[in-house]
């Protein structure tokens, strides 16, 4: 079942508020763990109660060159879960930032930002 515009668009929002204080919460990281659907509900993702929702720490070889990285890759799992009431979540562990391979000019783009984009999906305005 495929996703209008519209229903894409939140799905995306959901999907990036779910990426994000997964990343930056430990607390709903572990309820991630302890009870994956409310944590999904409370950052937009509904699905059926009777629904199995799997987390997939990376994206199987492969499947990671889309059009725009893993993001077309999680919207086709999400609608295959809409057919199948089973749903395959890409939810990397939190990204880890190793400075020494940041040279001068990225330092100096970060330190003088007024944010830090933390994914290149169509909801930043990077």
């Amino acid at each position: 079942m495929a996703m209008d515009a519209q229903q894409r668009s939140q799905f995306v929002d959901a999907y990036t508020r779910l990426l994000i204080t997964t990343w930056s919460s430990e607390e709903f990281a572990n309820r991630l763990t302890s009870d994956m659907q409310g944590a999904l509900t409370e950052v937009g993702l509904e699905v059926p109660a009777n629904a199995t929702v799997e987390r997939i720490r990376e994206v199987p070889e492969g499947r990671q060159q889309t059009e725009r990285g893993g993001l077309d890759v999680q919207i086709t799992e999400w609608e295959r879960g809409l057919e199948t009431g089973h749903y395959y979540l890409y939810i990397p562990d939190t990204p880890q930032v190793d400075i020494s391979e940041l040279s001068e000019g990225d330092l100096e783009g970060i330190a003088a930002s007024s944010y830090i984009c933390c994914c290149c999906c169509p909801c930043c305005s990077c």
